[in-house]
């Protein structure tokens, strides 16, 4: 397997109890998974475009910038989603073929070839286990420090739904904030919806993209 590093950790003590989470970033795909994948290179520039979330370590560079940490996946999503459920039973993406290991484009077209059990679990060993341990090893030591972590999924999306999405509605807001009802403080929802509306910016609330990703 490449030896690339699976994530970036910014560097220096914490100053505050925000993680940036950024794993959708990067266009990276290592050779070993490259054969795996049934498009030529011009289609997969094409579908890098379109699924990678372009800008998102720099758009949220202001959370380093006040003292908490990056993390951001070195590796294209097409490679895995640290983001999905390992069991594609669990995960509802699975359905639009975009489990844990992507096996159709955003076009839903074929991605790759098909994975024996075997190379399906290499896969998940080599890639997608390390980063979620990785991930749960940099909250673990935020709690210990302040007793308490906000992660940020940092994520952006195109201005109209692709074929792959769940939601298809063509009015999409400026942001949109996945919460989930356990992790999620209203007040932090109340502040977020308060700032927004003061600046201007349209916001909703788990549309088009619903709860928090986030899994370790």
């Amino acid at each position: 397997m490449n030896k690339k590093t699976l994530s970036i950790i910014t560097k220096g003590k914490p100053t505050i109890p925000v993680i940036a989470h950024v794993p959708h970033g990067s266009t990276f795909i290592p050779k070993d998974v490259r054969h795996s994948l049934v498009l030529s290179d011009a289609e997969l520039k094409k579908e890098l475009i379109l699924m990678t979330d372009s800008y998102t370590s720099e758009l949220f560079a202001g959370i380093t910038a006040l003292g908490g940490l990056a993390l951001v996946n070195n590796y294209s999503r097409l490679v895995v989603d640290p983001e999905r459920f390992e069991n594609d039973e669990e995960e509802v993406m699975s359905s639009k073929g975009m489990g844990a290991i992507y096996t159709k484009t955003a076009n839903q077209q074929m991605l790759r070839k098909d994975l024996s059990a075997m190379e399906r679990e290499e896969m998940l060993s080599a890639y997608f286990r390390p980063y979620q341990e990785a991930l749960g090893k940099e909250v673990q030591k935020m709690l210990e420090q302040f007793e308490r972590c906000l992660i940020i999924d940092c994520h952006s999306f195109p201005s109209k739904p692709l074929p792959y999405e769940l939601d298809q509605s063509i009015n999409r807001p400026d942001i949109c904030i996945g919460t989930d009802p356990f992790h999620t403080p209203k007040e932090l929802i109340t502040f977020v919806m308060s700032f927004c509306k003061a600046k201007g910016v349209k916001l909703t609330i788990n549309k088009p993209f619903a709860a928090t990703d986030l899994l370790y």
